[in-house]
């Protein structure tokens, strides 16, 4: 593994085989997590990535939800390294993990929402199905990752924020909250209406979640 590390005098010869260093010897691991904080990515750079995961995601698929299964485990790995990320971010004081439901959804709504997508989420509300209290509701009024994904009409009822569903469902893992987090299309196809790909994250708790809040709810 001694290939892997830059030789003294943070440089490295050509011939050398393994990784490459810049001459610096520093490499994006040697940056301040804080640095990159306010940076934004181009619309046209995203747009370009999601296709081309969208892409390679739709290869021999059978079936919609085939399909939004594997866009799911794509984000998942994403919201847990974005959890610790903000949670690095934030100030000394503050830096806990959510210690209920309601304050695990709205550090989603709010913290990770505006760090993916430069805004708040639109909405969250429970479940008003008195036999789902383990149900939470994530509104979106125009997720960014349906803005340049054409969907052909034989997948009219595909939603590629599924992918988004898997950060969530990531973060919700990841601060000991499991849970099932699934993207649903609830905009009206029709003209004049404003939020056609208006979407819910639906985020489903596991029982063993519900239990602990019953017991923190009795303390």
């Amino acid at each position: 593994m001694s290939n892997l590390h830059p030789a003294k005098g943070g440089s490295i010869s050509k011939d050398q085989p393994g990784l490459r260093y810049p001459t610096s010897g520093k490499t994006i691991y040697h940056r301040a997590l804080n640095r990159t904080k306010a940076s934004e990515l181009s619309s046209a750079s995203f747009a370009y990535l999601f296709s081309e995961m969208v892409g390679y995601a739709s290869k021999k698929i059978e079936s919609i939800q085939d399909l939004e299964k594997r866009l799911n485990v794509q984000g998942h790995p994403l919201g847990l390294k974005l959890l610790d990320l903000l949670l690095y971010r934030e100030p000394p004081r503050s830096q806990t993990r959510p210690l209920n439901i309601i304050a695990l959804l709205h550090f989603i709504k709010l913290n990770v929402w505006q760090h993916l997508f430069g805004r708040a989420a639109d909405g969250l509300e429970k479940s008003s199905d008195p036999s789902k209290p383990d149900e939470y509701m994530i509104i979106d009024n125009e997720p960014l990752v349906n803005r340049y994904i054409s969907v052909p009409k034989d997948m009219s009822q595909l939603n590629c924020a599924a992918y988004v569903a898997g950060i969530i469902e990531g973060v919700c893992d990841g601060s000991a909250f499991p849970a099932r987090v699934t993207a649903h299309t609830v905009g009206k196809q029709e003209e004049g209406e404003m939020w056609p790909g208006r979407t819910v994250f639906l985020v489903k708790f596991a029982p063993e979640v519900m239990e602990r809040e019953g017991y923190l709810g009795k303390g």
